[in-house]
């Protein structure tokens, strides 16, 4: 709002106050006061003047002043009051622009809102008219992509067309109602017709009806399952071709996930359909020469073991016996390169099984070295064989296959062995939940193995290639073959070598403890009427000669027609059958005297070398159980076993062992029985009764050392003595023996110092007692090989 100004203001307050004081107050106020003033100042001018005051000076100041202060006041009064009307007049007039002026400043304001509103909406106006230029240029951007993209739609479709068509594959497309929606070129050359053409027809318009409907059924299980599916089939292209098709059959979608149909597509394998039965036609070839072979190599390998078997039992000098004895090792070498060849053809075929049977790990080991033992000394090296207690005495185990790879691992060990020794080691853990890890260790001073050749070794046909290795060869399958057979029973094996030093084997197997009486090794029946089938002569002679060996009577028939007339004429309490026969086969043989029920309650075993066929395809064809060969003893003795004796009772506790008479109980007790009868068997009575008197020259050379150890308290020495004489014992069956030197050389024992010189005396007494016995019990053997 307007304010005075400090200038005026107090003029206007001066009106004002005349307004409000009257002027006819305010007048007579002036004149006295102007007379006051004119009265004072003539005295003050006199006075400073130095004249002397006179009464008249006082009456001209007063009457001159009446005179002239009336007008004065009237002027003044005037002017005062026409101030104030100006004032007032002025005042109206301010407050009229004060109203003009806040009305402008609103009219103003006013036009400044809208301004400002009108600048804002010319601002939306531009951005607007921006926005809308944008959307034409982004909308003909989205043409122009369009456009764009739809020619590279076109392209891409050509493109993809031309790469289908000239796709070797079989490609269609199948709508939901079965019918062809596309194709490729291919289809077209295969149905005959054009893409065009096949549009909404269906299998049953286009292929064979036997075809139609295959492919039908297949689609609808795609369909109904909404699952891919592969099917192999045969295709009539238009022009009479035939080819193989592997098809591929896909349910496809939209995006919003709505099936369409199904996709195929077709490789055509028919070069891999030849090949593959190429390849199968190569299997059974080398099925049936593999087959064809082993009997024609086992036939003269037969007569091998079993004559030389029986050569070493006559009357021989040292020399012609360790000829005879190198003869029937190397027959047995020979005999497993064959079982590897064997193996390796199953393997491929994948027919390679494990046949789980119970058996004694000592007798087991003790027999396999005494095999591999005969090898060693043509070379002049020493075998180590220690068993370490404890040991199961009986596990649930393949043992021609354990047996085989053992044997691959030894034979190589004296192989690459120039000078000093091969052991072999059995050792196992006590069993938990019965299974118990046995472990077999195999050592040798050979040239080893160089440190980049370890993990190559087990592969298929693989040789070390170092100089150190060219004074042996060999196939390369042995220790693949191992490995695979390994891994088939769960276990594992490791190998460590020194070049120039030697090579160490580990082989681990988790065996089951056996639960059932092992086969009993002495033969339970004879005088068995048995017909033996056989063509060859060879055969013939040996396998009649083992036979009457053990108690039986044999009657020989060399072809199957024979084989069949003897039935007719003759009952049997036992037939064996050769397989391959000049004039049929030995199932031919088998069929026969089952239809005519020649052979009722009468067991037909096979005797065959072709080790190819599976023991189950034998018994699948009327079979009562199998013997390979070369014929071994202790297989017929558990076959005959198995056929004619009643099941022995599983020893399973001391109380059992107890009932025993006591003759028999004394004499295992301090004998091996089973290990000296299989050494009699193996290497012949003279070898054992040699190695016996070995031991017992050496004895009293090892007690000697024993007791100067012991006495000068040299307890490693002790262990390491006990331990000799622990194998020795253990090598020519003196199992109590063995039993107490295995507690001498347990030097870990928390007692052993205490126990240790009763120990020792009780290995001197039990050595003279026990060879007493053993003495007694040579002197009883008869050689019945």
């Amino acid at each position: 709002m307007h304010s005075d100004s400090p200038n005026d203001s107090w003029a206007i307050r001066f009106a004002q106050f005349v307004q409000r004081f009257g002027t006819i107050k305010l007048s007579v106020l002036f004149v006295v006061l102007t007379l006051l003033f004119t009265l004072g100042g003539s005295y003050v001018i006199r006075v400073s003047m130095g004249s002397q005051v006179d009464p008249d000076d006082f009456i001209s100041a007063v009457v001159l002043t009446m005179l002239s202060a009336p007008w004065v006041l009237y002027f003044f009064s005037e002017l005062v009051k026409q101030l104030e009307n100006s004032r007032a007049n002025l005042k109206e007039v301010v407050s009229q622009l004060e109203r003009l002026r806040e009305e402008d400043v609103f009219l103003n304001r006013e036009l400044q809102s809208n301004i400002r509103q009108l600048n804002h909406e010319i601002e939306q106006r531009k951005h607007a008219q921006e926005e809308r230029e944008a959307v034409f240029k982004d909308l003909e951007k989205e043409i122009q992509d369009k456009s764009q993209q739809e020619e590279q739609a076109r392209r891409l479709s050509t493109l993809l067309r031309s790469i289908i068509d000239a796709s070797p594959d079989l490609i269609y497309y199948r709508n939901e109602e079965g019918r062809f929606a596309g194709c490729n070129r291919v289809a077209e050359m295969m149905t005959g017709k054009t893409q065009e053409e096949l549009l909404g027809l269906t299998p049953h318009d286009v292929y064979e009806e036997d075809l139609a409907r295959q492919v039908v059924a297949s689609d609808h299980e795609v369909l109904e399952t909404n699952a891919s599916i592969t099917e192999e089939l045969w295709l009539r292209f238009a022009d009479g071709r035939r080819r193989y098709f592997e098809m591929r059959k896909v349910p496809f979608f939209d995006h919003d996930g709505n099936r369409l149909g199904l996709l195929a597509f077709g490789r055509d394998m028919t070069e891999r359909k030849q090949a593959e039965n190429a390849a199968a036609k190569a299997s059974t070839d080398k099925t049936r020469f593999i087959a064809t072979i082993s009997h024609e190599l086992r036939t003269p390998l037969n007569g091998i073991v079993g004559l030389s078997r029986m050569l070493r039992d006559t009357e021989l000098n040292e020399e012609q016996f360790n000829w005879v004895s190198t003869i029937y090792a190397s027959a047995i070498t020979l005999g497993n390169i064959f079982n590897d060849i064997i193996d390796l053809d199953k393997l491929d075929r994948d027919k390679l099984e494990l046949s789980l049977k119970t058996v004694s790990l000592r007798d087991f080991t003790e027999e396999l070295s005494s095999i591999i033992r005969l090898l060693a000394q043509d070379k002049s090296l020493e075998l180590i064989t220690t068993i370490n207690e404890p040991l199961p005495q009986l596990v649930e185990v393949d043992g021609t296959r354990l047996r085989q790879i053992l044997w691959n691992i030894l034979f190589n060990a004296v192989k690459f062995t120039q000078k000093g020794h091969v052991s072999l080691t059995v050792l196992a853990t006590r069993p938990t939940n019965d299974i118990s890890v046995v472990t077999y260790v195999i050592e040798d001073t050979g040239v080893g193995i160089p440190e980049e050749e370890i993990d190559k070794i087990f592969a298929m046909y693989y040789q070390v290639d170092h100089p150190d290795h060219q004074s042996a060869t060999g196939t390369g399958i042995g220790l693949a073959i191992c490995k695979q057979m390994v891994d088939l029973m769960k276990g594992d094996i490791r190998v460590t070598s020194t070049v120039g030093k030697g090579t160490r084997f580990e082989i681990e197997l988790p065996l089951q403890i056996s639960k059932r009486p092992m086969q009993v090794a002495q033969l339970q029946v004879t005088d068995l009427n048995i017909l033996l089938v056989e063509d060859i002569e060879l055969n013939v002679m040996v396998a009649k000669a083992l036979l009457e060996k053990l108690g039986q009577h044999v009657d020989v028939a060399m072809t199957g027609q024979e084989a069949i007339d003897k039935a007719r004429e003759n009952h049997y309490d036992l037939i064996l059958l050769d397989i391959q026969l000049p004039d049929m086969t030995g199932f031919d043989v088998a069929n026969t005297l089952h239809e005519e029920e020649l052979v009722m309650g009468t067991p037909i075993v096979a005797l065959t070398a072709n080790v190819i066929k599976k023991r189950e395809e034998y018994l699948q064809n009327g079979m009562d159980d199998v013997i390979a060969k070369p014929v071994k003893k202790s297989r017929v003795i558990e076959v005959f076993n198995e056929l004619f004796s009643a099941p022995s009772e599983p020893i399973e506790t001391e109380a059992q062992e107890t009932r025993k008479p006591e003759p028999a109980k004394t004499l295992t007790n301090i004998l091996d029985m089973d290990l000296l009868q299989m050494l009699v068997d193996t290497i012949g009575e003279d070898m054992v009764r040699a190695s016996v008197k070995v031991f017992q020259d050496k004895m009293p050379e090892y007690m000697e050392i024993l007791q100067l150890a012991l006495s000068a308290d040299e307890k490693s020495e002790v262990c390491s003595q006990a331990h000799k004489i622990k194998g020795a014992a253990g090598s020519v069956g003196l199992a109590r023996v063995q039993r107490i030197a295995n507690q001498i050389q347990q030097g870990d024992h928390p007692a052993w110092w205490q126990n240790v010189h009763d120990w020792v005396e009780e290995l001197q007494m039990a050595v003279a007692h026990d060879m007493k016995a053993l003495h007694g019990w040579l002197n009883e053997q008869m050689v019945d090989d």
